[in-house]
């Protein structure tokens, strides 16, 4: 199908390392979006990292498929247009693949077999050299040449013998001379481009030709063609003069002779530009072919595709950092940012739609923009919604709740029909089953990338229901953050280990200085392996700001 008549897609998507919040909100919005639309355009849900134990347990529960996986906002091939030149067989001749160019204004042409795998390319050079370079008079049975090639070249008519067949063994040679002559020169097999004497026509079946192209569209007596018959020499009638039809007749070689096979450049459907332009400007190639993910020939790309180039388009939610969203964002267009974090690095090339408000989660700013435009909330969405206000808030417990996500999660928790108590406490629950996890993967989690002031620092956090299980989470990550820091290229790395129910943050931290900002923003000291800080439980409202603080006064 052409890329052009595909329906326009947006993908609605959160940070890396995703939480409840940030996935439930893309799913939500994703389906307002879909809803209002006018267009045509699909708006999809996607996430930026692997999903925790939390976000699972709350997709099982309401049933709802998880996003598909991004990791590269980045332009890829399938993005721009693709020219559907057909893959043409290897058996034609290099006449048609000429004037098939000169039809559809390229310069190369993709050979294929009956699976559409590519074969090979033919290009304008490629046949300029077998006319230039050529002076072998062999070369036509070489190539192993069909008479049907040669017929349709020389615009001929087969008087005797099988046009599909093949020219495979002889020299092509011009009958200019008289019978004696030609007995020292024709040998078995040649195929013998011939006028219209009869003395001339008789002695090349006599030296036993293998083809004979009679020219000038001159009678073939029934003496002659019966001769060929009984001699297996196949008889050919041209309108084209001698001089015209030996030129000719190299064009009806099959391309599959002279086409490119080996080392072929080649793109796939999902590479991203930024390599694909590496490539082609080492390369003095014009125009390379594209296969899809199964190895099947797509079409034909070149330079001047990637003038009009359409940019991957986004809607961020959850998130306003360049540092927290999918890779390559810088190579998109992002239409619309919806967060409720301070404003961060992320910048755009034109006017976005951008709503932020200072609320606990994301989910309240969408059931707000679904109750402003009139659009009904089902169970399933509010569900989600409410499962993400639940966990970005802590079960209400985060300085960052409002009366406003409270009061919407109570409502969309009649909605979905569940106890947002009894029905937080499982979700939490089902999030702090760290026993079977890696290090690595209890450490991205929850885990945000910041730059303030030139330092480079993250901050994960991880929630459980009892001291127990944060005390195992601990022993975990101890050994990790060192590795972490030099993955990420970070100067210091900070773990919130928060106690749900106590309503208390337990510190660990990596790098040099990390501990004295701790210390310099909450005047506390290790105790324990832990820095305790009290009744600190949002990263977002409790602990970067402090952090930020401290850095400015420093």
């Amino acid at each position: 199908m052409n890329m052009a008549l595909r329906a326009k897609k947006v993908w609605v998507v959160g940070h890396k390392n995703p939480d409840t919040d940030s996935i439930c909100a893309a799913i939500a919005y994703a389906t307002l979006k879909n809803k209002k639309q006018k267009d045509g355009t699909v708006y999809e849900p996607k996430r930026a990292g692997e999903l925790n134990e939390e976000t699972k347990y709350v997709l099982k529960y309401f049933n709802v498929k998880p996003p598909r996986l991004i990791t590269d906002a980045g332009a890829q091939v399938k993005d721009i247009e693709i020219r559907k030149t057909q893959g043409i067989r290897g058996k034609i001749s290099m006449k048609t693949a000429w004037e098939m160019m000169k039809q559809l204004n390229v310069a190369t042409l993709p050979i294929t077999n009956e699976r559409n795998r590519l074969e090979g390319l033919i290009t304008t050079g490629d046949i300029a050299k077998s006319y230039m370079d050529i002076y072998d008079n062999r070369i036509l049975s070489r190539a192993k040449t069909q008479y049907k090639n040669i017929i349709e070249t020389l615009e001929g008519t087969i008087l005797v013998g099988n046009e599909h067949a093949y020219f495979q063994d002889g020299k092509v040679l011009v009958a200019a001379a008289n019978p004696d002559m030609m007995e020292e020169y024709i040998e078995d097999n040649d195929l013998v481009i011939i006028g219209n004497r009869y003395e001339s026509q008789l002695c090349a079946l006599e030296m036993n030709a293998g083809c004979m192209v009679v020219c000038s569209g001159s009678k073939i007596t029934k003496t002659i063609q019966k001769l060929a018959e009984e001699r297996d020499c196949v008889l050919i009638s041209t309108p084209y003069d001698t001089y015209t039809a030996a030129r000719l007749i190299n064009q009806s070689m099959p391309i599959k002779f002279f086409m490119r096979r080996d080392h072929l450049i080649t793109f796939e459907t999902e590479d991203y530009i930024d390599e694909v332009k590496e490539i082609m400007l080492k390369e003095k190639h014009r125009d390379f072919p594209v296969v899809d993910d199964n190895g099947e020939y797509v079409g034909m790309i070149s330079r001047r595709n990637l003038i009009n180039m359409k940019k991957k388009q986004l809607i961020l939610v959850d998130h306003n950092e360049k540092s927290q969203a999918v890779d390559n964002v810088d190579g998109a267009e992002i239409l619309e940012i919806i967060d409720h974090h301070r404003l961060g690095s992320l910048e755009t090339m034109a006017p976005v739609f951008f709503r932020n408000q200072p609320l606990g989660c994301t989910a309240t700013i969408i059931y707000q923009m679904y109750r402003e435009q009139g659009i009904e909330i089902d169970k399933t969405i509010a569900g989600l919604l409410c499962s993400a206000i639940l966990s970005d808030t802590l079960m209400y417990r985060s300085p960052t709740c409002t009366p406003m996500d409270k009061a919407v999660a109570e409502e969309l928790a009649q909605i979905a029909g569940i106890n947002t108590e009894e029905y937080a406490k499982a979700m939490f629950q089902a999030g702090s089953d760290f026993g079977s996890k890696s290090a690595e993967e209890i450490f991205y989690q929850d885990f945000k990338a910041f730059c303030v002031n030139g330092l480079d620092f993250g901050v994960g956090q991880i929630s459980a229901m009892s001291q127990g299980e944060l005390d195992q989470v601990r022993e975990k990550l101890l050994p990790y953050l060192s590795q972490a820091m030099t993955e990420r290229k970070i100067d210091m790395v900070f773990i919130m280990l928060t106690n749900i129910l106590e309503e208390n943050t337990y510190m660990i931290c990596a790098g040099e200085g990390a501990g004295e900002l701790i210390t310099r923003a909450y005047h506390v000291h290790e105790d324990g392996g832990y820095y305790l800080l009290k009744g600190v439980v949002s990263r977002k409202k409790q602990l970067i700001p402090m952090f930020m603080s401290a850095l400015q006064e420093q």
